[in-house]
């Protein structure tokens, strides 16, 4: 390969739909800088490519013959290591074997809705090239880009935020992720007590099939109280309330406590990933007066950033994930490089210093 010619994203795609494969391949090798190195119609398959052929990145159907998706990505775990997407079925089940991969070390999954719609057509292709191509910026933490030895600069470190928020005490908790967010909530909501005297409302992108069976696993793992948001639903001490996917979500003053209101994606057409982690934080802010702290995990793009930089100015606190512990590091970079990170932390610290404000 030449001197400073960008390498391929190499792609494995494992499904027992023809029409699937065919789908997938078509999709990602219009795209100049993938490359689909192999094609498996099952598990079995799946695990001897992923063995010979070493690529970058797996799309993975869940459902297969011999061997399912989940099976097969334990071994790939276990004998070659390799990013993996899953692909999901909009269902409960399809949701409930979804964390189950994720939970087994998949990155994020692409959820499987190519109907008879263009639409929905559509919505599927553009979700995938979105998601590998994502991925692909953070393959092994670095860049595809193959270049030639450059001559040793040295770069004075970046400032990093040191955690400054013991002693601080904000009313609620708003958390936002995206890619990987599934079990770096899980993770961090594990770590805080269930008498946790304060109201926690989590934003994660996800489709609407799969927040509310999202929540009753968190129910199930942590010792807080965890439901899918609905409209009306107050936020209350030691309660977890998950936006609900399709929609974005605000919060707002009603009374003496703070509210849940659900609104069409058609009335905010600015928000491109839903639900809005931007939107729940800008308005959780507002109606509380500022006595909130913005926690961005794990994801992909910059949703968070804007909530963040809003929920500062009006006196709250932030504490953002670190790059080490982050699957994909695109939300928690934007809130690090716009300034707007009071707290940098591996994951497994965040918990502890959420409980920290409760003291």
């Amino acid at each position: 390969m030449p001197l400073n010619q960008p390498r391929k994203l190499r792609v494995l795609v494992v499904d027992d739909s023809s029409f699937m494969r065919m789908v997938i391949r078509s999709v990602l090798e219009k795209d100049p800088a993938i490359e689909v190195v192999g094609i498996a119609m099952d598990g079995v398959e799946g695990v001897e490519k992923a063995l010979t052929l070493r690529p970058d990145l797996i799309t993975m159907d869940i459902e297969m013959p011999r061997l399912d998706g989940i099976a097969a990505l334990k071994q790939i775990m276990v004998k070659a290591p390799t990013r993996v997407l899953m692909v999901s079925t909009l269902t409960c089940e399809g949701a409930k074997a979804t964390f189950d991969a994720l939970d087994a070390g998949a990155i994020d999954y692409i959820p499987k809705n190519v109907t008879d719609s263009i639409d929905a057509q559509k919505t599927f292709k553009e979700e995938l090239l979105r998601k590998v191509k994502g991925a692909a910026a953070s393959i092994l933490g670095r860049s595809l880009v193959e270049t030639a030895p450059q001559p040793r600069v040295v770069v004075p470190p970046r400032p990093v935020a040191r955690p400054r928020l013991t002693g601080q005490h904000y009313q609620y908790v708003g958390i936002g992720a995206s890619t990987g967010g599934p079990v770096a909530i899980q993770e961090v909501l594990g770590r805080i007590p269930g008498n946790f005297p304060h109201g926690i409302v989590v934003a994660i992108h996800m489709p609407k099939a799969f927040t509310g069976p999202y929540a009753e696993r968190l129910n199930t793992k942590c010792s807080l109280q965890v439901k899918e948001a609905k409209a009306g639903d107050i936020v209350q001490p030691g309660v977890v309330l998950v936006t609900p996917g399709g929609v974005h979500t605000a919060l707002v003053r009603q009374g003496s406590t703070i509210a849940v209101r659900t609104i069409p994606t058609s009335e905010c057409p600015q928000y491109i990933y839903i639900p809005s982690v931007d939107h729940m934080l800008t308005t959780f802010a507002d109606a509380c007066n500022g006595s909130l702290l913005g926690v961005i995990l794990t994801g992909m793009g910059a949703d968070g950033f804007k909530g963040m930089k809003h929920l500062k100015a009006a006196g709250g606190g932030t504490i953002v994930q670190d790059e080490a512990t982050s699957t994909i590091y695109g939300m928690p970079r934007a809130c690090i490089e716009g300034g707007v990170a009071d707290t940098i932390l591996p994951l497994t610290q965040i918990g502890p210093e959420i409980s920290k404000i409760a003291g």
